[in-house]
């Protein structure tokens, strides 16, 4: 889609890109996360061998750590559509400056304009350091 950066504000047509964007994103997220917990629910194996069964539980673990990951990404995409709703998707939440719509679209759940994401990190490798 092409879009008008001269404007702060969302036309309808974006608008509706981006709740169709994120709508579209939390649905994946949420049938991901059904197929898992089916797929784990019906996991009831026995493992005459040790090592069959470090490996299961290896492989069990990892997909659990996605599925937080994608459980805490689906908030975000959730907590999305209603900044979306209410008019403020893409407004910074650190200067209330526009957040670019080629940033929103590269990465719907951004909360930071371009700027402030670029402070926010360089404090965080300031903190690490």
């Amino acid at each position: 889609m092409d879009f008008d950066e001269t404007s702060g504000d969302l036309t309808p047509e974006e608008h509706q890109y981006f709740l169709s964007k994120l709508n579209e994103q939390l649905g994946e997220l949420l049938v991901e996360s059904d197929d898992t917990l089916h797929e784990m629910q019906g996991a009831d194996h026995e493992f005459p061998d040790p090592a069959d069964r470090a490996n299961y539980e290896f492989e069990r673990n990892t997909t659990l750590r996605i599925r937080d990951r994608e459980r805490k990404l689906a908030k975000k995409v959730q907590q999305s559509i209603d900044r979306l709703e209410a008019g403020t998707y893409n407004e910074c939440d650190e200067c209330s400056e526009p957040i670019g719509k080629k940033r929103l679209d590269a990465r719907p759940v951004s909360t930071l304009c371009i700027n402030c994401k670029e402070i926010a990190e360089q404090q965080e490798h300031i903190r690490k350091s």
